[in-house]
């Protein structure tokens, strides 16, 4: 029998940078770790913080978008494909942390504003996974699979779903608000492998 992986769904948010935190939440905001956790993820050492920006675009705004923690090497917006469609940004589908050449847009913080040039995305479906879970499933990081979700009037298959392990990571497969409602999850869904 096939193993079965926790499907999350992952939520329109945002990763800051040092730099890019100070500016939108105030100076001495680093220092002084003004991202305040509110709730763990099911990757270490991740969280949802307290701390919400609103993500500007050229037709509208989404408003308090959550900013999730630690802080990053660089700023990154990650939407759904409707997020970025309905605010006038033509994202690409990326993995998380492949930026360049994004698109960009405004963030707009409690104590100031910046434009991004490039940092915004629609990630990738993608599995975490440790190595040894990734041993047990047969797959390899960078290797590109489909999932199969079996939900209530709406079993799906999901291709395209990068695998990307890491002792660091918990075994999870996130996808975004867009392919969640596409195939009802609700409450506590689970996927396999399929090749």
């Amino acid at each position: 029998m096939a193993k079965k992986i926790l499907v999350e769904t992952s939520a329109r948010h945002v990763h800051l940078s040092d730099a890019d935190l100070e500016t939108l939440f105030g100076k001495g905001a680093v220092l002084h770790k003004k991202l305040t956790p509110k709730k763990d993820l099911s990757q270490p050492g991740q969280f949802a913080s307290e701390e919400r920006v609103d993500v500007v675009g050229p037709k509208k705004t989404l408003a308090r978008v959550s900013v999730l923690g630690p802080t990053r090497k660089q700023t990154q917006v990650e939407l759904a494909m409707t997020d970025a469609r309905s605010i006038g940004i033509d994202a690409p589908i990326r993995e998380s942390g492949d930026l360049e050449g994004s698109a960009g847009c405004k963030l707009v913080g409690p104590a100031g504003e910046i434009e991004l040039s490039e940092g915004v995305i629609i990630a990738k479906r993608h599995i975490h996974t440790t190595p040894e879970d990734a041993a047990e499933m047969g797959v390899t990081n960078g290797e590109i699979v489909s999932i199969k979700l079996d939900t209530a009037e709406r079993a799906l298959t999901f291709g395209d779903v990068v695998v990307r392990v890491s002792p660091n990571y918990a075994t999870v497969v996130h996808i975004d608000t867009d392919e969640s409602n596409a195939a009802n999850c609700k409450g506590e869904v689970y996927c396999e492998i399929v090749k």
